[in-house]
């Protein structure tokens, strides 16, 4: 079989011509994310007569995420600096097409948190600053038009992870000394907090989520572990703090993704009009939404006809009759449609890769791989088209986090190494989110341990089944994922032809002492349950330890190393030292630092850059042709 013609990073890395595309309240309008100069910015059109699109913000770093107001003359969308993850919050002016946006929050090294559009409060939007303290958030109501900012509650401790606004009542969420989580009922009058619940922090260690409060105000929805494995949706009371269960499903977790990844879709569909709640996204090997709302099941069942694809962005008007669709899928990634619930009627939209033709992609393939001691690892397997899937070079894609997962949908990574005649494995090893309680928990103490060895045993099934070449595997991943490929080559040298490291953990103490201050009170059930905590020398030991930096002397894997050089959550000093260490000794090492990027390279060009230098490098080392412009 013949190899089809290859696909270039550009092609794969681009920026779509559209994303992210949402329907006005009063269903009139679309917004949507698409180029300018080179950075996705908003821009907005008319439903029912496509082609008068119009470029309502004009930012040179891309734009986040953007949100309609309850008045239409008004659109938020937040921006950082130069990947310094400090969110501000802009407004623009749909009634002024000449007006610029203006930033609501322009208080240099303040980062804006969360945000909420109250219906009892049309014209404001709520939201959390560190303006007073940078450690702290204090919760703000922000007059759209004229930028006033009122505090509405002050944080009352270091110890608080921050708020959750009701229209009612204000709630706060702190870390306890045991590292669980207590919601808490602030006192209008006082100020002061009265515990109304207490979760259980080895749940969750991203905290509990979802977590949102019922349009009524009484009660609270959250994601719950209690009595079960699974994560199921329940119901917090919050005169008596019992719960109550709303949905759950019977092998699959709720869809947490958005909580690392706020681009996803979150797990809770709600009426726009009300906040009632419509629907529950679960995600096993694919995505499984139930329909809890008569009028939703009958628009769901008709949105599902349109895609053989996993349902992802989803908006609607006001009167829940017309509907945007977006859907994920391994071959044909971001189509999205306009849905008319009223008279059936529908239409393509766009397509966010439009040039790329899914027959010349890779199916992505579940597969389920059994550990060394027994533990059952869902995993995805992305295969070459027109190659015989025989002792292919391996690239072993780890994901970051490492409380998340891999999902199946369009990677372009997998894609990319694919079409360059790679087999590409994505192993959800202990640890990652999304398969019950005990399978996270399995992770506990495990850096550098029995989590690699998941990935090992990945490769190994790998070979075991014909894919993979033993000779020509690779590791690559960013975060979490750059902290495995680093394990990888001081670990487990033997394993792997080459590396690349993204971003990723090289000392485990330092990580965890340079943490940003808004992250820093969730360290409790997170990083100092999984890790250790560096205070303790005993642990401190321990964690140096499992820490690639300890182990420079034994890399001798070709190794690439990319950092953002405003990394806030993982600082360039992990990077730098890393790299320090190999040239003191002479060894071969490529370092490629983005000036203007942080933990997350955005930037189309730095984006294309870093795949166009791992293509090469992995080309050079595992023997596979890159593709020639």
């Amino acid at each position: 079989m013949a190899q089809r013609e290859t696909i270039s990073v550009e092609e794969f890395f681009g920026p779509p011509p559209r994303a992210k595309v949402t329907l006005s309240p009063d269903g009139s309008q679309l917004a949507y994310l698409a180029p300018w100069k080179n950075r996705l910015n908003v821009w907005i059109e008319s439903v029912d007569a496509p082609g008068d699109a119009q470029c309502v913000s004009t930012e040179d770093r891309g734009v986040v995420s953007y949100h309609w107001t309850r008045d239409p003359r008004w659109l938020l969308y937040t921006r950082d600096q130069g990947g310094d993850e400090n969110l501000h919050l802009y407004r623009v002016d749909l009634a002024d097409a000449d007006a610029p946006a203006v930033n609501l929050t322009p208080y240099p090294g303040v980062r804006t948190m969360g945000l909420d559009l109250p219906a009892g409060k049309p014209g404001t939007v709520i939201t959390q600053l560190n303006l007073r303290d940078r450690a702290e958030f204090d919760l703000v109501e922000l007059d759209i038009a004229t930028g006033t900012l009122t505090t509405l509650a002050q944080m009352p401790g270091s110890n608080v992870e921050g708020w959750l606004y009701g229209e009612r009542e204000l709630f706060a969420l702190a870390t306890t000394a045991g590292g669980d989580i207590e919601l808490s009922r602030r006192d209008g009058a006082t100020g002061a907090l009265d515990p109304v619940a207490l979760f259980d922090g080895g749940d969750a260690p991203l905290g509990v989520y979802p977590m949102e409060v019922t349009p009524d105000g009484t009660g609270v929805w959250v994601g719950s572990h209690r009595g079960s494995d699974r994560l199921r949706l329940a119901r917090l009371d919050l005169a008596t703090g019992q719960e109550e269960e709303v949905d759950s499903h019977p092998r699959y977790d709720l869809d947490t993704r958005a909580r690392v990844f706020p681009a996803l879709p979150s797990p809770l569909i709600r009426s726009r009009r009300s906040g009632e709640l419509l629907g529950v996204r679960y995600l096993g090997e694919r995505q499984v939404i139930h329909a809890l709302d008569p009028h939703f099941a009958a628009v769901l069942e008709n949105l599902e006809k349109l895609s053989d694809g996993d349902l992802a962005g989803l908006s609607s008007d006001e009167s829940g009759q017309r509907w945007v669709a977006g859907f994920t899928h391994d071959r044909a990634p971001g189509a999205t449609y306009l849905y008319d619930h009223t008279t059936g009627e529908s239409r393509l939209l766009h397509r966010a890769k439009p040039d790329l033709d899914p027959g010349s992609l890779a199916p992505m393939r579940p597969v389920t791989i059994t550990s060394r001691d027994g533990l059952t690892l869902p995993s995805y397997l992305t295969l070459p088209v027109g190659i015989q899937p025989s002792r292919l070079p391996l690239v072993l894609f780890v994901h970051g986090g490492p409380w998340t997962r891999d999902s199946w949908g369009f990677n372009p990574a997998a894609q990319l190494f694919a079409n360059r005649g790679c087999a590409v494995l994505q192993v959800n090893f202990r640890g990652s989110t999304g398969y019950g309680k005990a399978f996270t928990r399995a992770g506990i103490g495990e850096f550098a341990g029995k989590m690699h060895d998941d990935l090992i045993d990945g490769v190994r099934w790998a070979v075991e089944q014909g894919y993979a070449d033993p000779d020509r595997v690779a590791i690559m991943g960013g975060s979490y994922g750059g902290y495995a490929s680093l394990v990888g080559v001081t670990f487990t040298p033997d394993v792997f032809a080459a590396a690349v490291d993204v971003v990723g953990v090289s000392d485990l103490a330092n990580f965890m002492r340079s943490q940003p201050d808004f992250v820093k009170p969730m360290l409790v059930y997170n990083w100092y349950t999984y890790v250790g905590d560096p205070a303790d020398p005993e642990q401190e030991a321990d964690m140096l330890a499992r820490s690639p930096i300890s182990r420079v002397d034994r890399i001798r894997t070709p190794l690439m190393v990319v950092h953002g050089a405003n990394d806030a959550r993982v600082v360039l000093a992990e990077s730098d030292r890393l790299v320090e260490a190999l040239r003191a000794r002479s060894v071969p090492v490529e370092y490629i630092v983005m000036e203007d990027e942080g933990h997350a390279i955005e930037n189309p060009e730095n984006v294309i850059a870093l795949y166009t230098a791992a293509e090469r490098f992995l080309a050079e080392h595992l023997g596979f042709e890159a593709h020639k412009a």
